[in-house]
This record gives C-alpha cells, structure tokens and sequence, in this order.
C-alpha cells in the first residue's frame, strides 16, 4: 500500500513538473486609447504581422480591434467577467491539431488617469517554432 501511494506521488508531481509552463513567453504592454501595437509573428520562413488597438473603454467594457493574417475583429474585454482574454492561432492546425501555437491576449487593468490599458500576452508553443517581435 506504501509502495502504491508513493508511485502515485511521483506520477503527479512528474506531470505537474511537466506541464508547469505551458507558454513559452509571458509579456505585458500598455497602450493609450487609438495607440497601436504591431507584433511580427514569425514560424519557419513565414512571417506575419498581427496588430491590436482599442477605441473605447465604457460601463467596465474595452473595446478592442485585432488583426492577424487579414482577419481583422472586435472584441470586447472585461476585468471581472469571462470575456476578460482572447486566443490568436497563429498557424494553420494542419496534422497536429493539439500543439497549434497560439498568442494568448489578457486585460489585466486600466489606469483612469493616465487612460492607458495593461495588457499580458502568452505565447503557446509546445513545439517552441514560433517567434514574436514588438514593432514600432
């Protein structure tokens, strides 16, 4: 029975080990009202550029336009709801539908004096193929 629990113990605290990180990059940004962002996004010999702004924070809601690969959309972010991230693919899934790397974009504050929104962005790359650059 001792031998069981201990085998046990390791197994979780192996796969708790493993699957600790799972983003390869964690960056915080902060943008004024109609400020832009653009993020060069880059795998293999493909590059790609994805853009992000917002136009209105009103009621607790920001209203955020995003583009990546000529797909351009609005979201709505929150600080205390569900709606508070969003997920970008930034390949195509093509065979390994599961380890699809992403860019995963948080509202984490707003600062009312300086009318600036903070943002936290995650990179998911299992594969770790894919880079990202901050443009001016």
């Amino acid at each position: 029975m001792r031998f069981l629990a201990r085998f046990f113990l390791c197994i979780v605290v192996c796969w708790h080990v493993l699957h600790a990180n799972q983003y390869a990059e964690n960056m915080q940004i902060s943008l004024q009202k109609d400020e832009q962002k653009k993020i060069l996004v880059k795998y293999g010999a493909t590059e790609k550029l994805f853009t992000m702004r917002w136009t209105l924070y009103h009621n607790g809601g920001l209203v955020l336009l995003r583009s990546y690969d000529k797909v351009v959309a609005q979201n709505v972010l929150y600080l205390q709801h569900k709606n508070q991230s969003f997920r970008v693919q930034l390949k195509p899934s093509g065979a390994s539908v599961s380890n699809v790397p992403y860019l995963l974009v948080q509202f984490k504050a707003f600062d009312f004096e300086k009318k600036e929104a903070l943002f936290e962005l995650f990179l998911s790359d299992k594969e770790m193929i894919t880079t990202i650059k901050f443009l001016e």
